[in-house]
């Protein structure tokens, strides 16, 4: 006879079609019990796969209550409730608009508590390979009666795919926004485990960039000495502010006399529309700068430039708005950021050096560092990173230069001939 088993053991019998059914009561994560259903190809299997369920439950971990929760229909309410709390108004906007953008049409039908780490797998497998401007449409939404000739279709709605494909970047961000949803449902016992957390994308590094040189950076100076960006492209290149950093930045957060700064927040376009200033990125990066005697020189000429402009607005029976702003357009107004890049532009071709990011100013501020003999912590703190191993991660490419430098040093001091210097010391 077969042994019988124990109250709370559970049952296991095998199904019309050949498929083994194990069944038993396990904790949800309103305290209730749940009767739980398990399938396996052998009996073995099948029980197997209850008594550790079982187990997990009497550890404390309970499965969701709700098993018909979709992982649609948790991100919606995690979004609403959890995130808009968590996140600064533009980092919301972006979890908002990939949740929506790729989540949600990829894995949002399926059951939250049914989630598996081979879903997900294979859900950023399909984001990664396909076309986005197919999926998502983007090419088919040009209007085909409009004048204008950028906003017909030209590739993929006329039979032209242009295999417009997420970055690596991306990709690490969508697995991210997913993990750090289903890590809330963790803590709050919905689930016994973030399925999103032991995914590995392989390789997501980002796109390698290219600094300037120390000659490409002096003839890019030179050429924006005495135009309208002259002081802001010194004051980058030189201290390696961020964009919002720099655009952001008052007259009452510089002190020209004692030549510090004060980075205090960023400015940047609101998700509503228009500008809105917003903290630092991170605690770390809420820092006092020195000022190089130059950018004192550029910022001093530069704010008498702007009195010039001020003058001229109001005698012309305009307004400037009165936000104290360093850096603004000639209607007193905050600088666009993409106006920025389109004359940052133009002046890498007059200056006739290579096109970078403007970002890449700041690249090239802690590269020029490096290769100086500049330690990492001077540059962390100057940059505002928050652990110093992003620093030594980013600039990484500078290391090889570095050491070839340093065992041409220690070539030169091994290979003197002559040595007048005394032995060295010997602990008795």
């Amino acid at each position: 006879m077969a042994k019988q088993r124990s109250n709370g053991e559970g049952t296991v019998y095998q199904r019309k079609d050949g498929r083994w059914e194990a069944a038993g009561y396990v904790l949800t994560s309103d305290g209730t019990s749940k009767r739980t259903r398990v399938y396996g190809a052998t009996r073995k299997e099948a029980m197997d796969k209850l008594i550790e369920k079982i187990a997990a439950s009497n550890k404390g971990m309970p499965i969701a209550s709700d098993a018909t929760t979709t992982v649609g229909d948790y991100l919606t309410a995690w979004m609403e409730t959890v995130a808009v709390h968590k996140l600064r108004e533009t980092t919301y906007a972006t979890y908002d608009r990939y949740v929506r953008t790729f989540i949600v049409p990829g894995i949002g039908s399926k059951r939250l508590a049914a989630l598996t780490p081979k879903d997900v797998r294979l859900w950023l497998h399909q984001v990664r390979v396909a076309c986005q401007c197919c999926v998502q449409g983007w090419d088919a939404a040009r209007d085909p009666a409009a004048k204008r000739k950028t906003s017909r279709p030209r590739c993929c709605a006329i039979g032209r795919c242009c295999d417009k494909r997420v970055t690596p970047g991306t990709l690490q961000y969508l697995r991210s926004v997913l993990s750090s949803a289903l890590a809330h449902a963790v803590r709050e016992d919905e689930l016994p485990r973030n399925v999103a957390s032991a995914i590995r994308l392989g390789d997501t590094r980002p796109k390698a960039f290219e600094p300037l040189t120390g000659a490409e950076a002096r003839r890019l100076l030179t050429a924006a000495r005495g135009s309208r960006l002259g002081a802001l492209i010194e004051l980058t290149l030189r201290t390696g502010l961020r964009k919002g950093e720099v655009l952001g930045l008052r007259w009452s957060d510089l002190d020209l006399g004692q030549g510090v700064m004060s980075i205090r927040q960023t400015l940047q376009r609101s998700p509503a529309g228009g500008f809105a200033f917003y903290g630092t990125k991170t605690e770390s990066s809420e820092r006092r700068i020195v000022l190089p005697r130059e950018c004192v020189n550029s910022l001093l000429a530069h704010r008498e430039r702007q009195a010039t402009e001020r003058d001229a607005v109001e005698s012309a029976g305009g307004v400037w708005p009165d936000q104290d702003l360093v850096f603004t357009s000639p209607s007193g107004r905050p600088v666009e950021g993409s106006t920025l890049t389109r004359q940052f532009g133009r002046l890498c071709d007059h200056a006739q050096v290579r096109r970078i990011r403007f970002h890449d100013l700041r690249h090239t501020c802690a590269t020029l560092l490096l290769e100086q003999g500049v330690d990492l912590v001077t540059i962390k703190d100057l940059l505002g990173h928050s652990q110093i191993h992003i620093t030594a991660d980013v600039y990484a490419h500078v290391r090889p230069r570095l050491q070839r430098n340093a065992i041409e040093a220690m070539g030169n001091a091994l290979n003197e001939e002559e040595d007048d210097d005394p032995p060295p010391l010997v602990a008795a």
